[in-house]
């Protein structure tokens, strides 16, 4: 047997002719099939087995903070009190960082990866109210005494 061209007209189509013409604007229409659109990542959000414990733990600071001013218990109620404000103040910050994990953002400034740069009055307001917050709260603590 010698090695030479093969003649394939024996019955063999090329398939290329049997693939979908392509018309000059794309496919053709009926050869198109419906694209589906599915999300792989499931949606954020918090769970419950997230929230528990935030809400768990910012229970227990406001009212060990609640308790010591409303009933005035004797020379440890500052102590207590200001322990419980440190407490809410972990739960907050600990479910600031739950929310901005799931794409939550603060009121007024642009969502993370959005490109946009936050505006300095909103950082400004957001500041000064978490400053009268902790005022009032330390002003009220050093007032048992």
């Amino acid at each position: 047997m010698e090695a030479g061209p093969r003649n394939t007209e024996q019955g063999t189509q090329d398939p290329r002719d049997e693939a979908p013409r392509l018309s000059p604007d794309g496919p053709d229409e009926d050869a198109v099939t419906p694209e589906v659109e599915v999300e792989l990542r499931p949606q954020r959000r918090l769970r419950i087995w997230q929230l528990a414990p935030i809400v768990t733990l910012a229970a227990i600071g406001s009212l060990m903070f609640a308790f010591p001013l409303a009933f005035g218990t004797g020379d440890g109620g500052a102590v207590v009190a200001m322990l419980g404000l440190l407490i809410s103040c972990c739960a907050a910050g600990w479910g600031m960082m739950a929310a901005r994990r799931v794409g939550h953002v603060w009121p007024g400034l642009p969502a993370r990866g959005s490109g946009e740069r936050p505006d300095w009055r909103v950082l400004a307001l957001h500041v000064a109210g978490a400053a009268a917050l902790v005022a009032l709260a330390v002003w009220r603590v050093a007032r048992l005494r």
